[in-house]
């Protein structure tokens, strides 16, 4: 069974329920924030940043610890291009599943990985996607404490499950709006068609009026929003 119809309503359940976490943009502005899952890949990362490249976009990159090691170079190459990174934990394990210690390492893991290839203050990387949109609230707790911010989503078009590259393209644009985080993947599940999808949904949410910023630029748009005591 296929989730897509799912999460558009799973975003307005769960936003209001926990508002510490990232789920949009300023709704007033135009903008929207691409984000790739699962990566960095050797084969699907590189065909995705040319196409990034062509058309200058700046996107957010969550990524798996075990695959930066993996990929160092790749990885680094994606940082200097001047793209957003954030964990997505050392491997796919749904944070629910981990002990206190055993999160805390997978962070800190992946954190060390992306210092090492990236030759960067692995703390500086604070932005945490928890792998299948799943955490407790004692971990949103326990995040915050570590100093971690946690980004979720808006428009989450399942990619994953390789529905076809227009399927994809046809859900992205029907949940889009002003302040999007859209989520796709450049990893093992998904990657294939990661670059196609990329390249077809860019000029037509450009056509369409929509400016295309990191994710880091959303969390500052909540800082100049949020009200004063």
């Amino acid at each position: 069974m296929q989730l897509a119809p799912v999460y558009p309503l799973l975003y307005r359940v769960l936003h209001p329920l926990f508002p510490k976490c990232l789920w949009h943009g300023a709704t007033e502005q135009k903008t929207i924030a691409l984000t790739f899952d699962d990566g960095p890949h050797p084969q699907y990362t590189p065909k995705l940043l040319a196409v990034l490249d062509r058309y200058q976009i700046e996107a957010s990159f969550f990524w798996l610890g075990v695959c930066v090691q993996r990929n160092p170079e790749l990885a680094n190459e994606v940082f200097q291009r001047g793209h957003g990174i954030g964990l997505h934990g050392y491997t796919h394990q749904s944070f629910p599943r981990l002990s206190t210690d055993e999160l805390k390492q997978s962070l800190l893991n992946t954190q060390n990985a992306i210092a090492d290839a990236c030759q960067i203050d692995g703390h500086l990387i604070r932005d945490v996607r928890p792998p299948n949109g799943l955490f407790m609230p004692r971990q949103l707790r326990q995040l915050d404490q570590w100093g971690y911010r946690v980004v979720m989503w808006t428009v989450v078009p399942e990619d994953w499950v390789c529905p076809g590259i227009s399927v994809v393209e046809e859900r992205t644009l029907a949940q889009v709006n002003s302040g999007a985080i859209i989520v796709l993947h450049d990893g093992y599940y998904g990657g294939k068609d990661v670059a196609a999808i990329t390249a077809n949904l860019i000029p037509q949410l450009l056509d369409q009026g929509y400016q295309f910023v990191s994710v880091n630029e959303f969390w500052q748009q909540r800082q100049l929003t949020k009200p004063r005591n």
